[in-house]
């Protein structure tokens, strides 16, 4: 028997209105509620599944925050590749957090010439005039208990990406040609200094996270996180999806090294990067956290993937090296790759944990490892924690950076190979975004 449409609606209008009601609990519980409904129409049934999950995302993303123009970092020269002001967004802490900061930085790749970094300046990478003036707070960053238990009443700020260097630039002279501004270390220094004035100088507690090149931006800049806040403020790093690794593609070039290379010379970087690094080996090799890692004193986090979707598309396998397209399908989803691919993927794989394998010898570094093909996990919701995010040993990113972060257990967990994991789910990215 068909439901009707009076009857349908009657069901999505509860559905929604149970949702949006503050008793709401587990999203969990009434997507099962509704699928034990008694209905003749298996597609109406997929489609109310599919209404529901939409309508929980929808209000998991949380109130749009507003956008903070810091206009006074213009004068000490902090400002974006257009010379614009940096920005960042604040949605103030409450209860018992209060006291307790938690910085994100947005990350959104990097630019490594002249001409790749003036075209930033027509987005929001480029541009805090290209920024969007509020946006929603997701995951690491929600303000609701159950789906960010161990942090959602803390002061949470997402830090705006408008440098293109993972906020390592410093070159005094302004581009002559273009108007070009390499000024992230200044960025960085400038929004802490305004976060530290504005309450985050008294914080009990304190995490730098980041996503892709603002985890990067976590590692590179952690120890100097905890530099500039108090000394009895517990400081603790956290960062998705920033570990990229030094590997040749499947060209055998240097790919990703030479890019690196590129992005340091062409924003002056080396004097802003970790000088435990810088002293031993050349600048550039210090843009890569597998040889920063050993010297990082801060206690650290990493979430990622093993098969990090990023990874594969831009080091392992960028389009110059594949010239004609083999790779396409398989970089789109990996789920379509050959044997041939799939092996050369797990080499990958395994390249990445000799890289990070450092970290497990360190009691005060955790580590969130799992085997989806995916990029950045913390900053949305179905990752972080949601009834069907990923897990390893049965817990959730969120539980275990909250867990370890509160010192009630030391996580430090690899996933098995690809495709071993039954919580890992499609990808989720779009397959316009490139290195190059």
């Amino acid at each position: 028997m068909f439901l009707t449409e009076l009857g349908f609606s009657h069901i999505l209008h509860h559905s929604v209105s149970a949702i949006f009601s503050p008793s709401f609990g587990n999203p969990s519980r009434l997507l099962s509620r509704l699928l034990r409904i008694r209905m003749g129409d298996a597609r109406l049934a997929q489609w109310l599944n599919l209404l529901v999950c939409s309508v929980i995302m929808l209000k998991a993303t949380g109130v749009p925050i507003g956008i903070t123009i810091l206009k006074t970092a213009v004068a000490r020269g902090a400002v974006c590749l257009d010379g614009s002001p940096p920005a960042y967004h604040w949605d103030k802490g409450f209860g018992s957090g209060v006291n307790n900061w938690l910085v994100h930085i947005e990350g959104g790749g990097w630019c490594h010439n002249v001409t790749n970094c003036l075209g930033r300046t027509n987005t929001r990478l480029g541009s805090s005039k290209k920024m969007q003036k509020e946006i929603p707070f997701s995951g690491i960053l929600s303000n609701r208990q159950s789906l960010n238990p161990g942090f959602y009443n803390w002061n949470r700020i997402k830090v705006r990406y408008c440098d293109g260097s993972s906020f390592t630039g410093d070159v005094e002279a302004v581009h002559p040609a273009t108007g070009l501004y390499f000024r992230g270390a200044r960025v960085f220094r400038a929004v802490i200094a305004d976060l530290l004035a504005k309450g985050m100088g008294k914080a009990e507690n304190a995490v730098l996270s980041g996503c892709s090149a603002g985890g990067l931006a976590s590692i590179l800049h952690c120890d100097n996180f905890r530099a500039l806040l108090p000394s009895g403020t517990i400081v603790k790093c956290v960062s998705d999806a920033g570990y990229f690794i030094n590997v040749k593609d499947i060209s055998g070039a240097q790919h990703i090294q030479q890019y690196f290379a590129d992005v340091v010379t062409t924003h002056g970087s080396a004097k802003n990067l970790p000088p435990s690094c810088t002293s031993k080996l050349r600048p550039d090799l210090c843009f890569f956290p597998q040889y920063v890692v050993p010297q990082i004193r801060t206690p650290i986090f990493y979430v990622h993937s093993a098969y990090d979707s990023w990874q594969i598309r831009n080091i392992l396998v960028p389009g110059v090296a594949d010239p004609h397209g083999t790779w396409r399908n398989c970089k789109l989803n990996i789920k379509n790759c050959s044997p041939a691919q799939l092996k050369t993927i797990e080499s990958f794989r395994l390249q990445f944990l000799t890289a990070i394998g450092g970290v497990s010898n360190s009691a005060v570094k955790g580590m969130f490892i799992d085997s989806c093909y995916l990029h950045c996990q913390t900053e949305m919701q179905e990752t972080w924690l949601m009834p069907n995010s990923p897990l390893l040993n049965k817990m959730t990113i969120a539980g275990a950076v909250r867990d370890w972060f509160y010192d009630r257990t030391p996580f430090q967990k690899i996933d098995c190979p690809y495709s071993c994991n039954p919580t890992c789910h499609p990808p989720m990215f779009d397959p316009n975004v490139h290195l190059e």
